[in-house]
């Protein structure tokens, strides 16, 4: 309560024509974080709701929990099991000092030494995407006057989640600026930007960077370390190829791979699903329309077939667990403000995506993945979907009152 007061004695000086009026909007954002909101609606009508921006926004940084989890030591174990095949018993810089300090080894059959070596990188990206996609937040508030928008703590860990472990920082501080400002900012702000932010980021690193970020060769957190993807692999030699490196389905469905920090696990993914399923965050119309857009696709190019692509033949049970397509389905489509708004551009706007994404791992051998292209050009049409969808209604409904 001591808090509570100190906030609402320190309140008068951040108002209008005050001498702290600028940082408004960091007030606020403390405020809001602390405590629920002190806005309560004055004359009726009430309108009342179980839920606000502020807790589903919540809700889905809660969702993405089991990923998080299997982010830390997927990382950690994928850099220890690279580690002991070239007989490194250490690593360098910061991070193998602050290691040595805790006392971690490297022994991938170690959960403790996984986790630990994990965290030792998705924690410096997450921090750097927070402080310097925060700064942009806060100026941008400050410089319009509005409140800080929780939605920016949902975009700052998609967007960490979606990284490479070996990222640099300050790559990761070039991508977050730019989904934050070119992807949401200049078009004022949460609700009225088209495209995801954290996909927006991503997207740029991939073409700055395409050497580092094409997604091609495997992400491992070891110096000297490299291989190809998954997704690489079926593109040389189909599923056969994957097989044949060790890698069985039951493993990419549990996340045991190297990959983006967050994307690798299907499973992790799907219990991220139901919560937002159950708490009604996320629209099941969309998550089924990417998922069955995705299974037609595929079986009509395994209908197809070809002699020189072994993408045409792989099925659609190996394209839900590969890549980040199960991650973007449940955690970047669904996305309130850049997604369809109507329940059938909903279903449009989910079927596209799914297609989308097989069509562009079979047929586009420049980039392996899929789903964030998929879904960026998804975010572009959504508008239009949702367009088409009440002007049908319109006709619709004129014919029938005609009638």
């Amino acid at each position: 309560m001591a808090l509570r007061r100190f906030l609402d004695k320190i309140h008068p000086l951040f108002l209008k024509g005050a001498p702290l009026e600028r940082f408004y909007a960091i007030y606020e954002m403390v405020d809001s974080v602390l405590y629920n909101s002190a806005k309560p609606t004055q004359h009726a009508p009430h309108v009342r709701d179980g839920i606000n921006l502020q807790r589903a926004m919540t809700y889905v940084v809660w969702a993405t929990i089991p990923c998080i989890l299997m982010a830390l030591w997927n990382t950690g174990y994928q850099a220890n099991t690279a580690m002991a095949a070239l007989g490194l018993n250490g690593i360098d810089g910061w991070r193998g000092a602050i290691l040595g300090l805790l006392g971690v080894g490297f022994d991938p059959n170690s959960l403790w030494d996984n986790v630990w070596h994990g965290l030792a990188y998705f924690l410096p990206i997450y921090f750097v995407t927070l402080v310097v996609g925060g700064i942009w937040e806060v100026l941008f508030a400050a410089v319009r006057g509005h409140d800080v928008n929780e939605g920016f703590l949902v975009s700052s860990m998609l967007f960490a989640l979606i990284c490479p472990p070996d990222i640099p920082l300050w790559q990761v501080a070039i991508g977050i600026s730019f989904g934050v400002v070119i992807g949401k900012e200049v078009f004022g702000g949460v609700g009225k930007n088209f495209l995801n932010p954290a996909l927006t980021g991503r997207a740029f690193l991939y073409f700055t960077f395409p050497a580092e970020m094409s997604g091609d060769t495997v992400w491992v957190a070891v110096d000297g370390f490299s291989g190809a993807t998954s997704l690489g692999l079926a593109a040389l030699g189909g599923v056969d190829s994957i097989t044949n490196s060790g890698i069985t389905w039951t493993q990419s469905f549990i996340g045991i791979e190297a990959g983006s920090l967050g994307e690798t696990s299907a499973l992790a993914c799907l219990l991220g699903a139901a919560f937002l399923l159950y708490t009604r965050v996320a629209s099941w119309r969309i998550i089924a329309g990417v998922f069955f857009g995705m299974v037609a696709t595929s079986l009509l190019f395994n209908l197809i077939g070809s002699d020189t692509n072994p993408m045409f033949a792989m099925p659609w049970y190996w394209h839900f667990v590969l890549g980040g397509f199960a991650f973007g389905m449940i955690f970047m489509a669904t996305d309130p403000v850049s997604a369809a708004m109507t329940q059938q551009g909903r279903w449009i706007f989910g079927l596209l995506i799914g297609a989308m994404t097989v069509l562009i791992r079979v047929v586009n051998p420049a980039y392996p993945e899929g789903i964030m292209l998929a879904i960026l050009f998804g975010n572009l049409f959504a508008p239009l979907i949702d367009y088409l969808v009440v002007k049908a209604n319109i006709r619709r409904r004129v014919k029938r009152n005609a009638i």
